[in-house]
């Protein structure tokens, strides 16, 4: 490596642990999506690697496109949800699977789902490479419906870098999962 992590942090995942995780999600999607044709939106800029490692284990045929909706801009705590880039591909009608990296509090995620029902999409599915394990996450119905089994690793409340999310806007390329010490 080139660059030094942060002093106060500590490895979560390793590639190995994430690639393995990736598989078996990999599988629960592929269940859902039997004779489906989906299109695929990768969450930028987070969903990025994530999307890049799961979408090529996916046994559909399938459409790719992104959105860019964000609350953190490179900072380390949310705010407002900045609607960056939507997706080119039509929805109406059509089933979407959404990719993001990490389910916190949910309300990004669950702005997009609402933004792909409001396009006409018939089915949202969405997926996400990290959960954190806390209370604070929004009870939607609709994410809890198409999320419960679509979660490839949970993680401690602490929070994380790597493997497409950022500190800070760096170490998003790191092939392992990083958490910052909060002691």
């Amino acid at each position: 490596m080139e660059f030094e992590l942060p002093e106060n942090c500590e490895l979560v995942f390793d590639n190995t642990a994430i690639n393995n995780a990736l598989d078996l999600l990999a599988g629960r999607l592929n269940k859902q999506l039997v004779n489906d044709n989906p299109v695929v939106l990768c969450v930028m800029q987070g969903g990025l690697i994530f999307a890049g490692h799961i979408i090529p284990k996916l046994k559909c045929m399938l459409e790719i496109d992104y959105i860019h909706a964000t609350r953190y801009n490179n900072l380390t705590t949310g705010g407002e949800i900045n609607w960056i880039s939507y997706p080119v591909t039509s929805l109406k009608n059509r089933t979407v699977l959404i990719l993001d990296d990490i389910l916190d509090e949910g309300v990004t995620l669950q702005a997009i789902v609402d933004y792909c029902v409001s396009q006409g999409a018939e089915k949202v599915l969405s997926a996400v490479l990290l959960k954190k394990d806390h209370d604070r996450c929004a009870h939607h119905d609709s994410l809890k419906e198409n999320l419960s089994e679509n979660i490839a690793l949970t993680v401690g409340d602490d929070y994380v870098f790597g493997f497409g999310m950022d500190y800070e806007g760096k170490y998003r390329q790191l092939d392992s999962i990083f958490a910052l010490n909060s002691k």
